[in-house]
């Protein structure tokens, strides 16, 4: 393997102009195809990464993205790149050792919300034409002859846009089938216990917006608490060998009809989004979500008070319904305050200064003593005892509103104490922290 010094070669040069030459729809298998065969070797000899064999899978990937002429539909052919550019944007996914992830998802309900920065992440507006950009239209539309990106409707919500670069572990072959890479001898059916529904810079920024209040906000609870709700994301990835995934149809949206008066006797009828209204403070308030405060959330999380899954179980309960909500916002306080050492006396540093509390009440203490007073230890109580009544079987009434969103506020204010502790000072053990939180605590329970 001899790596090119500079740009694609006169071998690339020549077999991408050869395929660029064939006729629609091209052959039944392109692999097999003589020009194909010397592209792929032009790959091996001059790359590195690229196998033994050169690419296959992953270059028929890469061509298509670069807009292969027999692959298009006659009225897409303008989207075929020119046989120089296309040579060299192969040479560049080639040599490149990363990608850029963007993440797009849609803000399904919400109200007008400010236009928010912070970290890798934005939350705005985007019009049609920027939807096309993030989305690389062009690209989808090559690999989807037949798929049509509604950016006009999909521009009539908010989005939560978050950016990412990913160092590559694999060669293009392997990205482009993730099987090639797999290790078959591991447990396939194994649970990853922190896995997220979304990828992992998504969820962060997502953690970061849901330590807003709005649960404070909303002015319909009844119907959900939440500001917003995130149906799905989309990851655009800048590696040509990763084919593209079909974006969702807008139809995948709360949409509603709405009768407006013409101004002159008549009517007309218009689809717009479903909106979840906002208390009006939350125009103002949303806005210290920014750049100080990311950079805040972030170190906090690098203490040990969040070595527990906290976020994990604060995003858990905002993507989750009904009963699996409400226990996932308790859980994320247990995962916040909660010690092995409550359970099991073993695990205990001597001397135990609340010997003989049961486990509940040390909760109980370290939540007053956290939030200063014991208005929310008894708030705790109360959640707990219907979490407990839920688990262990025992009669229990439906789990009002009042409780729902009580759950979800006890939830984001201790996480949101936790991080605000952090910024006291080092703490260098989270068993000697809870443990002075429940000496400030107990006296007040």
């Amino acid at each position: 393997m001899s790596v090119v010094a500079d740009g694609p070669s006169s071998a690339m040069l020549g077999a991408i102009a050869e395929l660029w030459r064939l006729s629609p729809p091209g052959p039944d298998n392109i692999l097999a195809h003589p020009a194909f065969v010397r592209l792929r070797e032009a790959c091996r000899d001059d790359y590195s990464g690229t196998g033994k064999a050169g690419p296959a899978f992953a270059l028929s990937t890469a061509l298509r993205a670069l807009g292969l002429p027999c692959h298009l539909q006659k009225d897409a052919a303008h989207l075929a790149l020119p046989v120089e550019e296309a040579a060299a944007g192969l040479d560049a996914a080639l040599r490149a050792t990363r990608s850029t992830r963007v993440h797009l998802a849609p803000l399904d309900l919400a109200d007008d919300l400010s236009p928010l920065a912070f970290g890798p992440a934005k939350l705005c507006r985007l019009t049609p034409d920027e939807l096309r950009v993030l989305f690389d239209e062009r690209r989808l539309r090559r690999a989807y002859p037949r798929h049509e990106l509604d950016a006009d409707r999909l521009s009539e919500f908010h989005w939560l846009v978050v950016e990412e670069t990913v160092a590559f572990k694999h060669g293009p072959e392997a990205r482009a089938v993730p099987f090639f890479s797999m290790d078959l001898s591991q447990d396939l059916g194994r649970i990853e216990p922190h896995k997220g529904r979304f990828p992992g810079a998504f969820e962060e920024a997502l953690f970061f917006l849901l330590l807003a209040p709005w649960e404070s906000w909303s002015t319909m609870p009844e119907v959900d608490w939440r500001g917003f709700r995130v149906p799905w994301v989309y990851t655009v990835d800048s590696d040509i060998f990763v084919r593209p995934g079909s974006p969702p149809s807008p139809d995948t949206l709360s949409w509603e009809d709405r009768i407006y008066d013409d101004g002159y006797g008549g009517t007309y009828e218009e689809e717009r989004p479903v909106e979840l209204r906002l208390d009006d403070n939350a125009a103002t308030e949303l806005t210290v979500w920014d750049q100080s405060r990311w950079v805040i959330v972030e170190q906090a999380k690098q203490s040990v008070l969040f070595e527990t899954p906290v976020a994990h179980f604060l995003i858990r309960a905002f993507l989750a319904e009904g009963v699996d909500e409400f226990l996932a916002h308790i859980t994320t306080i247990e995962a916040a305050l909660g010690l092995r050492a409550d359970y099991q006396k073993s695990f205990r540093v001597a001397p135990d200064r609340h010997k003989g509390m049961r486990a509940t009440n040390r909760m109980r203490g370290r939540v007053a003593g956290l939030l200063g007073d014991r208005s929310h230890a008894d708030q705790y109580e109360q959640l707990f005892d219907i979490r407990s009544a839920f688990l262990h079987g025992r009669a229990m009434t439906d789990i009002s509103t009042q409780e729902q969103v009580m759950a979800r506020s006890l939830a984001r204010q201790v996480v949101e104490a936790l991080i605000l502790a952090t910024q006291s000072g080092q703490i260098s053990s989270r068993e000697d922290f809870l443990d002075s939180l429940l000496d400030k605590g107990a006296p007040l329970i």
